[in-house]
């Protein structure tokens, strides 16, 4: 399995959304569920990192196109 670092921003949601139907399905162990829940927070954490950058570079671009055009 890739590191986290290494997911796309696709590959950790749809990792996440296995997870969270996991969960809601119920019938595993406490420390299955916990373990799960633990997974999930990473996966977030990749998202939400991906979706930072994301925006980082789109607010950049924007700011130079800006300085170009004044």
């Amino acid at each position: 399995m890739s590191t986290d670092e290494q997911l796309s921003y696709e590959q950790a949601r749809a990792e996440l959304a296995e997870v969270v139907e996991r969960l809601e399905a119920g019938g595993a162990t406490l420390e299955e569920s916990l373990a799960l829940w633990e997974r999930g927070e990473q996966l977030a954490d990749v998202c939400q990192a991906k979706l930072d950058g994301a925006r980082a570079k789109l607010t950049e671009a924007r700011q130079a196109r800006e300085a170009r055009d004044t």
